[in-house]
């Protein structure tokens, strides 16, 4: 019976000295999920303002379409850009040719992640999407 009294106690502190490193390694756990939810967010709208993009008329059309859908995807995603830059190539629009969308977001990981972090992270994407062969005013002037 003796030798139950000594490690009275035990448990608690173990728990004590066990509790800081559980909730960091949860915290790093959301920090590396934010910044994967991040990367995806950029990829989605570089995917979706190359596709609108593809679906107009005219360059100067896709360019607009293009800026304004990865803007607008940006702005509804959990990424916070301190810095936004939507580059659309146009240089191929024509019928089977192509629309380029490079969407390039500056943001601070406080931001990101909603937690004490310091630093700053660039992420970019960019999504090609082919226009349509047979689509018969593809490169048509305005």
């Amino acid at each position: 019976m003796t030798g139950i009294h000594h490690e009275r106690g035990a448990v608690s502190t173990e728990l004590a000295v066990l509790t800081p490193v559980l909730i960091g390694f949860m915290l790093l756990v959301v920090f590396a999920g934010r910044v994967a939810q991040a990367e995806g967010d950029v990829a989605n709208a570089a995917h979706e303002a190359a596709r609108a993009a593809s679906l107009v008329a005219t360059p100067a059309a896709a360019l607009e379409a293009g800026t304004n859908t990865a803007a607008a995807n940006i702005a509804e995603g959990a990424v916070a850009c301190r810095s936004l830059d939507v580059s659309v190539d146009i240089s191929d629009f024509a019928a089977g040719g192509q629309v380029a969308v490079t969407v390039t977001c500056q943001a601070a990981f406080a931001d990101i992640a909603m937690l004490a972090v310091p630093g700053n992270r660039t992420f970019t994407s960019t999504a090609i999407e082919v226009i349509d062969t047979y689509r018969a005013n593809a490169g048509a002037s305005p």
